[in-house]
């Protein structure tokens, strides 16, 4: 399909207007295909994928190459990793503008959320969730009108951004690393609370002769899903180790797994249980943020469309309300939320027990520990340019939402 990457499935997106094609193909748009936000990951001058699928070495999802990041802008000093800007979120405001839903415009009471990954479908993950599953979020919300909760999933962090952009979601749920990149590139979102905290990663080796440390990446080559927190991680864990790679590549999770058996890269970057899955199978991990990197860990956030909070204000203490009861909740019965996080996420529950702390759920819409893992984040993708202009994040919160 046109204008969808190589290994990727075709995904359809809310038509833009006839108004706004116009102006953006200086005329009409024939046909009935609207003109589509570009791949989160199709970065920088020169990247098109039809021209670099020849140069592709590294099976991706059914049986097709990822798209190869390249590290095209020459290495800052001080021995920083730097890869291609981000040029994704570029257009998100015009998509935001000329893109709507029927539900939202009509007022029906629908509230759409968006969430990463989700071995069940599209269902809400976490403690607000697990809330749902128990049939205790909605009542929570219908104090701001909600009467439906619409759930959508991603498998990335800036496909949900596009979703935002596009107004076919009014709050998200997603890693710091996106949600942050997004806004600081004028996506018109604002925060409603750090939802989780602490959340860990890994680098995985391959076997065969495979790197015993970072230093050992020298040159070599990484995959990792771009854009998301662990990217972050890894960004951040090779700049302190003084590592310049010979190539970053986008690879969703199986594909990494899946390179790492066929020795087509020497290492990824992989969430904490995928790291505890593959150390079962015999792969070293020779990283680990909270073993050394602790300043490094993830936050997930959740955010609201300012289009969605000028119509509904009182959302911002409804949900915050809710989703401090969904931590409470899944505190108390903790056996059952591991049972819940191990469906959800598709592991096993040995696993999801081993890597699900109470520690990562907050009992407040913003800690301080949260915050601070948050500043981090955010100094660094400026410093890496891929926030393009600073902001605080105070001019980031939903009104209200920090007394």
């Amino acid at each position: 399909m046109r204008g969808v990457l190589p290994g990727r499935r075709p995904v359809r997106r809310p038509a833009l207007a006839r108004a706004a094609r116009a102006a953006g193909r200086g005329g009409p748009r024939r046909g009935r295909h609207a003109r589509r936000l570009p791949r989160p990951d199709r970065l920088g001058p020169g990247t098109h994928p039809r021209r670099q699928a020849r140069d592709r070495s590294v099976a991706g999802p059914r049986g097709r190459a990822p798209h190869l990041l390249k590290h095209r802008e020459p290495p800052a000093k001080g021995g920083n990793v730097r890869i291609p800007r981000l040029l994704a979120a570029g257009l998100l405001v015009l998509a935001a503008t000329a893109c709507g839903s029927s539900e939202a415009d009509s007022g029906s009471g629908t509230l759409r959320v968006g969430v990463i990954g989700s071995g069940v479908g599209n269902k809400l993950t976490r403690a607000v969730g697990f809330l749902d599953q128990r049939g205790e979020l909605l009542p929570e919300l219908t104090a701001a009108g909600v009467t439906r909760i619409k759930v959508a999933t991603f498998p990335n962090g800036p496909d949900l951004n596009q979703a935002l952009a596009g107004g076919s979601l009014d709050i998200g749920m997603y890693g710091d690393t996106p949600a942050l990149i997004g806004r600081g590139q004028g996506l018109p979102t604002r925060l409603l609370s750090l939802n989780s905290v602490r959340l860990d990663a890994a680098v995985l080796a391959k076997k065969d002769g495979g790197p015993a440390s970072l230093k050992d990446l020298e040159g070599k080559r990484i995959g990792v899903q771009t854009g998301s927190y662990i990217h972050r991680y890894l960004l951040g864990a090779l700049e302190q180790a003084g590592v310049k790679p010979k190539e970053i590549i986008h690879m969703y999770t199986p594909a990494i797994i899946a390179a790492l058996e066929k020795n087509s890269i020497d290492a990824g970057g992989l969430v904490s249980a995928d790291q505890v899955a593959q150390e079962r199978k015999g792969y070293r991990s020779i990283d680990v943020a909270s073993r050394d990197h602790p300043d490094l860990l993830g936050t997930s956030v959740t955010v609201v469309t300012e289009k969605y909070l000028a119509a509904n204000r009182s959302i911002v203490q409804v949900w915050q309300k809710a989703e401090t009861k969904a931590v409470r909740v899944a505190k108390a019965d903790w056996a059952n939320y591991t049972q819940y996080v191990a469906k959800t996420g598709g592991y096993e529950p040995e696993i999801t027990i081993k890597t699900t702390l109470k520690e990562q759920l907050p009992d407040e819409p913003f800690s301080a520990e949260g915050l601070k893992l948050l500043e981090g984040t955010k100094a660094f993708l400026v410093q890496q340019a891929l926030v393009k202009k600073d902001y605080t994040l105070d001019s980031w919160l939903a009104p209200g939402a920090r007394p």
